[in-house]
């Protein structure tokens, strides 16, 4: 069974750093897409980085400068290094991948997971 498990939120002060890791596990085939999304309280759910086939889709204005995403394919993990918090990231962050999981000898199918979520404070 595939399953994606993050690590590294918690509670930082205003200008600080936070680097968030995703790392997919199982019978993966292929990875298609991997990326970060949030959401704050009593908001929707919003992109924050995504890597779709090694190219780096854009990231929103709120974030642009400040978030980087990287990615290991050897490892099938995705980072999301934060540099710069404000206290308007403060949210719970997601990872979601699209992979291509091993069914059996020549057979496939597509997930689309999400993480558990990791929360980000960022606060003095």
């Amino acid at each position: 069974q595939v399953q994606l498990v993050e690590s590294g939120g918690g509670l930082v002060q205003p200008g600080g750093s936070l680097r968030l890791s995703c790392a997919a596990s199982g019978s993966i085939f292929s990875i298609n897409a991997m990326g970060w999304y949030r959401q704050a309280a009593g908001k929707e759910r919003e992109l924050v980085a995504a890597i779709i086939s090694d190219s780096i889709i854009n990231y929103p204005d709120s974030v642009k400068g400040r978030f980087t995403i990287s990615r290991d394919n050897a490892k099938n993990t995705v980072y999301l290094q934060m540099n710069s918090l404000k206290p308007e990231d403060t949210a719970v962050y997601y990872c979601n991948a699209h992979i291509r999981e091993t069914i059996s000898w020549g057979r496939y199918r597509n997930l689309e997971l999400w993480g558990q979520g990791t929360l980000v404070t960022v606060s003095s």
